[in-house]
């Protein structure tokens, strides 16, 4: 049986009361952050599971959806509801939503933010805390790339941003949101929150715009040490998604552009990749 659907199968199959019965609490006030969309709603309740179901308990999961999907959500996802999981509604139409609409409610506090397609292993939450404890002024991921410029400064394709090191971390190391990503309070100044420059410098890709807020806001991006195993895709969740923009016809490098232009992002990462430190 395909590794997708027997994890599958042992999520649908535990009841939900049993889901992380045994876990140990997370850093108090830390929070699980995810949006989606009408597509994905009929197994989203997979992804949610997986997260309900950690060795390490956050004090709730929280997922953020368009007013418009109010009344088409499935009863396997509505079950889940509840003190631990908690459905919240917004006007934006952008994946930012994931995780500015959850510091517009409380900027203050720890923020773990994840993809809606992919079916996380029960130890990651744990092995990103981890990483934030070793490092609890760092924006730390389990998936990382490096933006990469050649010699003469020219921006490379997305295809030559290679992946970063296990636990290492360099001005140009950026978080790659399915693998998981905890912001610890105030990694990212408040401008992350300003609706105008994001849809215009990066409407479809929240991953730069975070990226280039840790920049302005002098905070370094790890990769954890610990980062394996990786997340298991949810079948046929994937049909709809912003990867054949950003990654097949490099639109991550047309929005990097645009924000580089716009900050001077460039200056921050050329002259910060000596060392270890983003500053």
């Amino acid at each position: 049986m395909p590794l997708s659907l027997k994890t599958a199968w042992r999520l649908r199959r535990t009841p939900i009361e049993k889901l992380g019965v045994d876990a140990s609490p997370a850093p108090s006030g830390l929070v699980i952050s995810l949006t989606s969309i009408e597509s994905r709603l009929a197994r989203l309740d997979l992804t949610i599971r997986s997260l309900l179901a950690q060795d390490m308990a956050a004090t709730k999961v929280m997922l953020w959806l368009h007013h418009s999907l109010k009344a088409k959500l499935p009863a396997k996802l509505l079950a889940l509801v509840g003190q631990r999981f908690e459905i919240h509604y917004s006007n934006e139409t952008c994946s930012h939503r994931k995780l500015v609409e959850t510091l517009r409610l409380n900027f203050e506090q720890t923020v773990v933010t994840c993809d809606d397609d992919v079916m996380y292993p029960t130890d990651w939450l744990r092995r990103l805390v981890d990483a934030h404890i070793a490092f609890p002024n760092c924006i730390v991921a389990h998936e990382c790339r490096e933006i990469n410029y050649d010699e003469q400064g020219k921006l490379q394709p997305y295809s030559q941003w290679n992946s970063a090191t296990p636990n290492s971390s360099k001005a140009n190391t950026l978080a790659i949101g399915y693998g998981g990503v905890l912001y610890p309070p105030k990694a990212l100044p408040v401008q992350v929150l300003d609706k105008a420059e994001y849809d215009r410098l990066a409407p479809r890709a929240d991953d730069l715009w975070f990226k280039a807020m840790s920049l302005l806001n002098g905070t370094q991006v790890r990769r954890t040490e610990n980062c394996r195993p990786k997340p298991v895709p949810v079948i046929a969740s994937q049909g709809v998604s912003l990867k054949k923009h950003n990654v097949r016809e490099d639109g991550n490098v047309i929005q990097w552009q645009a924000l580089d232009k716009h900050f001077n992002l460039k200056a921050k990462i050329v002259g910060g990749n000596n060392g270890d430190r983003v500053k």
